[in-house]
């Protein structure tokens, strides 16, 4: 269900920016990657953190914030490569790098696939268009 629940949530996000014109701002798709990363620390911290957890989702999170910094000031790809990899890393790699008691069981399905739902849509907002989005606009 979770995964259902991040496709039609990943579509109406994506579309309601596009709607409204919040994606018109090169920063909009940075900003929610790093608002993605944060919530495991957020997690982190309700799940009493042992073993240094919060400081490993903070770290890792940190990576990922860069990769978004990163993104907006070169190349945007940057940023649709980092939110779709999240979702990879929320898949496969999380479970093996930390333990979170503060995480919710259904997140990991719920945010991987929100985020390559945000992130293939973005690739796509790149690959169809020139400006702020497309490939005309690789530096700021």
């Amino acid at each position: 269900m979770e995964y259902l629940v991040g496709v039609i949530l990943g579509v109406v996000v994506a579309g309601f920016a596009k709607v409204i014109g919040f994606d018109r701002d090169r920063s909009f798709y940075p900003v929610v990657m790093i608002v993605i990363a944060s919530y495991y620390a957020l997690f982190a911290l309700m799940g009493e953190p042992h073993h240094f957890t919060l400081e490993i989702e903070i770290a890792v999170g940190l990576v990922f914030a860069a990769f978004a910094a990163l993104g907006f000031k070169r190349n945007m790809w940057l940023v649709a490569a980092a939110i779709a990899g999240h979702g990879f890393y929320d898949f496969f790699v999380h479970h093996a790098l930390v333990t979170n008691p503060g995480m919710p069981v259904w997140w990991p399905g719920f945010c991987g696939t929100i985020d390559i739902v945000l992130g293939a849509w973005l690739a796509i907002c790149l690959w169809k268009t020139p400006g702020p989005y497309g490939s005309s606009a690789v530096k700021r």
